[in-house]
């Protein structure tokens, strides 16, 4: 069912024009990983997919849209070369999972190597119950310390384009008010006609 969800989600995604509809449906998406990835009892990963891809994503998106028009604009012309490259990428990697073991099959290679001293070491040596936990946290903590590096200067990459946008904006209001300071006043500017009659009144006096 879940994945039903997530098949109908990405084809309202490509149809959809208006980009908010379109940053929303992403974010239904990552809600709907997350809660196939508890579904598989990776609880830890569900969290991460919901904190960065339902929260934070969605959050630089919605920014995102402040600096770009609200809707898609529809191409004169498919662009065939792109929908071919994906299309050929998308056959290829489907044909290479035809070849991987069934889901929870006892003889995947997989459970044949390091997997089994997780399983043992998981609750004698770091006393945790929960596999997937130990094994973020513990077994590959350096590997997710390096993930959420990368989520994070990611995340700082994306808030300094967007505030670059703001500061330019700024910037030219600055320059233009600063133009608007220099500029004579009208208050100040005489009349066309006053100086002269002034100056003949003078003159004549």
């Amino acid at each position: 069912m879940l994945l039903t969800f997530l098949a109908v989600t990405v084809i309202a995604i490509i149809r959809a024009r208006h980009l908010f509809a379109v940053v929303m449906l992403t974010g239904v998406f990552s809600l709907l990983s997350a809660a196939l990835l508890v579904q598989l009892d990776a609880v830890d990963v569900a969290f991460t997919e919901a904190a960065v891809g339902a929260g934070i994503s969605t959050v630089l998106m919605l920014g995102t849209l402040t600096l770009t028009a609200r809707r898609e604009r529809v191409p004169d012309r498919i662009p065939v070369a792109p929908v071919l490259i994906v299309t050929i990428t998308g056959a290829a990697l489907v044909y290479g999972t035809l070849d991987m073991p069934n889901f929870g099959d006892p003889t995947a290679p997989a459970h044949h190597h390091i997997v089994p001293e997780y399983i043992e070491g998981s609750e004698k040596d770091i006393d945790v119950p929960n596999i997937v936990t130990s094994i973020l946290a513990s077994y590959r903590g350096f590997d997710t310390l390096g993930e959420v590096a990368v989520v994070f200067t990611a995340g700082v990459g994306v808030l300094l384009l967007l505030s670059g946008g703001g500061m330019a904006g700024s910037r030219r209001g600055g320059e233009m008010d600063e133009s608007i300071a220099k500029t004579p006043q009208a208050d100040s500017v005489e009349p066309p006609g006053k100086g002269g009659a002034t100056k003949g009144k003078e003159d004549g006096a």
